[in-house]
């Protein structure tokens, strides 16, 4: 099984805003003014979906690529529902990230109902994003 890491550097300094370096791009990471932010760039949770809606571009785009399919495009929608209790530090038996994403796509190319529905599963089960939310991704840390 072929292997290939994916590895990305940040550098933070003494506010929220951390630019990261990702390949040949650097991207931006803040928090809105309201949460001591300077609203520099998305957020790390907003992070997080913008990477599942890519994604779901992405393997889409493969897989439409790949058969030959005539499709126009992708329209995505995502939503976030989580409490954010835990990561303000307060006593909370609530987990810090999303209890639930919902995503709402648009597929842009002449097929059925019921193709479009089994196109979509497909994109979701070779989504690497995608899979990483839904069974979790074993995560250790380390002081460098």
């Amino acid at each position: 099984m072929p292997a290939k890491t994916v590895s990305i550097k940040g550098i933070q300094g003494d506010k929220f805003r951390m630019d990261i370096t990702a390949g040949n791009h650097t991207l931006v990471v803040d928090q809105p003014g309201p949460m001591g932010g300077d609203d520099g760039g998305p957020n790390p949770l907003e992070y997080e979906l913008i990477s599942l809606a890519g994604c779901i571009g992405a393997i889409g785009r493969i897989i439409a690529n790949q058969r030959k399919m005539e499709v126009r495009g992708f329209s995505v929608e995502i939503d976030g529902e989580m409490n954010t209790d835990a990561l303000l530090g307060m006593k909370t038996d609530q987990r810090a990230g999303f209890r639930t994403i919902t995503v709402s796509v648009d597929i842009d190319a002449d097929m059925t109902e019921e193709e479009k529905r089994a196109f979509l599963m497909e994109i979701d089960s070779r989504c690497p994003v995608s899979d990483n939310l839904a069974r979790g991704t074993e995560l250790s840390f380390r002081l460098l």
